[in-house]
């Protein structure tokens, strides 16, 4: 298929692969060694590498322990069996660039539901004490960037042997079809989607059970919860349940409907997410600071506000498309640009555009709240250290660039509509500036 071959150049893809491979890996576990062992302090780990070397490095990463692989094998064994058990409506998935329809079953809102209550019951009733995943996170880490890896390769083999679907298949090239996937759609049976459970069901419920994690780890090491850690976890929780409340609109997002299964999103869903998107309660944990209950609120409402300005957003587009165009955005009758273009079969289709509401602010406007609220989750560490803070830069630089590719993408899909349309909402994310 010609389109994996335009979209990544072998030399890009080569560049961020050895990046991915040789930077990420470590930050991970340096990331995890400096929120645990060195209270935060990116100089106090700088100092200690700097004193002991590539060998105080070495003595630093935890190697992937048996706990570890047990509570992983335990995890992703219950979100499968959810995934696949739980009911659901029926949902179909956008058309794909091969003209398949994938059918999923939605089920998210209600596997995250049992997810919590479940490790809840755990540890109320004593079965399980969720401070042994924190103990042993390193080696949890340390074990997922392995077993990702061995992930990936079953990936990479399955896309040559058995694809699910004809959107997929090989640009002839070993490594650009390892780092950006063989398949759009892969699945297992008729009815496990891998990619629902490596982004959702693994990703970003893993999000949401160490954001709890963090915050019963503080509660049995200090006896109370500070409010810092409340208003951090309180945040993140919603903004996940905002995610699986939505999960089926996720489904037609760039990630699902463009992006093949490769080891660069599979590593992204099940390693950077558990840690560095979690990495703001894991500073916390061993920072209990009290904010007073004032700004604590002040952070929770305006965290809170820029969540539901974001799902808003969504659900705008949403009913826009749903009801071809006939919807009221902001009490009125929206407008839009009605954009004609030609699939990779040479069929011509019709998208409609919304050119008001949020979606009149700028071109992706959802990312200004998405970014605000990861800094309002992030605030509660106050401004001791910078580490906290990574994930907010990280989001912003992301999402900046998906704003980015994404335009790129509907520039060539659109054309002169995509032109028309930029006349229309002259700003990429940033009303009046960018």
């Amino acid at each position: 298929m010609g389109d994996a071959k335009t979209v990544h150049s072998p030399l890009v893809t080569y560049f961020s692969m050895i990046s991915l491979l040789t930077l990420c890996p470590p930050f991970v576990i340096l990331l995890w060694y400096t929120m645990v062992h060195a209270d935060g302090s990116v100089s106090q780990t700088f100092y200690y590498l700097k004193q002991h070397g590539v060998q105080g490095f070495i003595n630093i990463w935890p190697r992937p322990t048996a706990t570890a692989w047990k509570i992983i094998a335990c995890f992703a064994a219950f979100e499968a069996a959810l995934q696949l058990l739980l009911p659901g409506k029926r949902v179909e998935g956008p058309i794909s660039p091969e003209g398949n329809r994938p059918v999923y079953k939605a089920n998210g809102m209600a596997a995250y539901f049992v997810t919590l209550a479940t490790y809840l019951a755990l540890w109320w009733f004593g079965i399980f004490n969720p401070s042994i995943v924190y103990d042993h996170l390193g080696e949890i880490f340390s074990a997922l960037i392995f077993g990702s890896f061995i992930f990936c390769i079953f990936l990479y083999i399955k896309g040559h042997l058995a694809p699910s679907s004809t959107d997929s298949g090989s640009s002839g090239n070993i490594i650009i079809d390892f780092y950006w996937g063989m398949e759009l759609y892969p699945r297992i049976g008729k009815n496990f989607d891998i990619k629902v459970f490596t982004n959702c069901r693994f990703g970003m419920m893993s999000w949401a059970v160490l954001a709890l994690t963090y915050c019963i780890k503080q509660y049995e090491e200090n006896g109370k919860v500070a409010d810092s850690m409340l208003v951090n976890t309180a945040l993140m929780l919603i903004y996940v349940t905002k995610f699986f409340w939505w999960e089926a609109g996720y489904w037609n997002t760039m990630d699902i409907a463009h992006d093949r299964a490769g080891f660069y999103i599979c590593w992204g869903c099940l390693v950077w997410v558990p840690s560095v998107y979690t990495s703001p309660g894991m500073y916390l944990v061993n920072h209990p600071i009290n904010l007073g209950t004032l700004l604590a609120l002040y952070i929770l409402v305006a965290g809170i506000l820029c969540i539901y300005i974001n799902y808003d957003c969504d659900r705008q587009r949403q009913e826009f498309r749903r009801t071809n165009g006939k919807s009221t955005v902001w009490g009125k009758a929206p407008s839009k640009i009605t954009a004609s273009y030609t699939t990779t079969s040479g069929e011509t289709k019709t998208s409609l555009l919304l050119t008001s509401g949020w979606w009149g602010l700028s071109r992706h406007f959802h990312y200004v709240p998405e970014i605000s609220a990861a800094f309002f989750w992030t605030l509660p560490a106050l401004f001791n250290h910078f580490l906290p803070y990574f994930y907010v830069i990280f989001l912003t630089i992301l999402l900046f660039d998906r704003a980015k590719r994404d335009d790129d993408r509907c520039r060539s899909k659109y054309g002169k509509y995509w032109k028309l349309y930029c006349e229309k909402v002259p700003y990429r994310i940033i009303p009046g500036i960018y």
